[in-house]
């Protein structure tokens, strides 16, 4: 991982301040020359790994260009890009679903546009906010053998056999944040009226302990401090795969919070079409079925064949449409708020 110096400011600025429209004309942008360089910032481990051989290569034998990764949590490239924002050292983000919503409203990266030619191709709730590439929804996960039936609804969460056995999940973080608009909506709040959704979460305690992982989480199940969370169902396939068989992954009647990595182009990059043909390259098919078989993260495009052997960990087209979404911008704007009022009022 390199540190990169901050570019000048382009003279041409795409999607800056507003919400583009999805399709729209876009003026001629300067075409790559051999030798440009993108700069990527991305999560490392699994998704680094697998846009380093199903992204770059292509892309750098289509034009001869570098590509270079800026390697971190979601929060430290989100900070980057807004301290940037207008003259970005970096050209690509990855955000979650709700801070690349308000990137797009902030002027720090470009809303969806038809010049990335798979976004045809995405899902709805994929192009809110810049360019969705992997859907990873949240879930209530649990211990089978300690349940006496299978968990149908949010409300199952407050039978006996589960009280001091649940492990919270912290706010901020998405998983924090699933609980708290899913347990909103079961109780007839939503995200503009989340007090229900704190209230209820205050209803759980004790907790056996409050999780800030699903690494955590899933230690706790082993050591039989915790029975029950909520976590990323690709997650949680992947440890019912191998540490942790006896778990199963809830799909509750009031559905399963939407969660989603979102790739997004930087407002004033100056590897406008690189950044694009990046995108494009990441939405096709060889780069979803690796995510599909690597992560169990979910396409966020309808062209794409799901493999038989895992479909069971795949959403299905059906499943995407029934997933539980909300007003991520106003999510975003809340965040800080919640937690706060998370660590006082629930942690504390």
């Amino acid at each position: 991982m390199s540190i990169m110096k901050r570019r000048t400011f382009g003279k041409l600025v795409l999607g800056a301040g507003v919400a583009a429209p999805f399709h729209f004309v876009r003026s001629a942008v300067a075409q790559p020359q051999p030798g440009d360089e993108l700069i990527v910032g991305i999560w490392g481990g699994a998704q680094e790994r697998i846009v380093r051989e199903f992204v770059e290569p292509a892309l750098v034998d289509k034009y001869g260009c570098k590509v270079s990764y800026v390697l971190g949590g979601t929060g430290e490239r989100r900070a980057r890009a807004y301290a940037e924002r207008g003259r970005p050292s970096f050209d690509v983000i990855y955000l979650n679903i709700y801070e690349s919503r308000q990137a797009v409203t902030d002027g720090v990266t470009q809303a969806p546009t038809d010049a990335v030619a798979n976004a045809e191709y995405l899902y709805p709730l994929a192009k809110q906010g810049g360019y969705g590439v992997a859907f990873n929804p949240c879930t209530i996960v649990y211990k089978t053998d300690k349940a006496s039936s299978p968990i149908t609804s949010y409300a199952d969460l407050f039978k006996d056999e589960w009280k001091g056995r649940f492990a919270s999940p912290t706010v901020p973080g998405m998983q924090g944040i699933a609980a708290l608009l899913m347990l909103a909506k079961t109780y007839g709040g939503d995200e503009f009226n989340v007090d229900i959704g704190f209230q209820k979460l205050q209803e759980l305690k004790p907790f056996a302990a409050i999780q800030n992982s699903a690494e955590a989480a899933w230690q706790m199940f082993e050591q039989d401090i915790a029975d029950i969370t909520i976590e990323f169902g690709s997650l949680a396939n992947m440890a019912k795969d191998s540490v942790l068989p006896g778990i199963t992954i809830a799909d509750p009647v009031e559905g399963i919070c939407a969660a989603m990595n979102v790739a997004c182009i930087t407002t004033g990059t100056q590897n406008q079409v690189l950044a694009e043909e990046w995108i494009n390259l990441h939405l096709s098919e060889p780069c979803m079925q690796a995510y599909m078989r690597q992560t169990y993260y979910s396409p966020t495009v309808s062209n794409v064949a799901i493999p038989a052997d895992i479909a069971d960990k795949i959403l299905t087209p059906d499943q995407v449409s029934r997933l539980a979404s909300f007003d991520w911008e106003h999510i975003a704007s809340a965040q800080a708020e919640w937690s706060s009022r998370f660590t006082r009022e629930i942690a504390g």
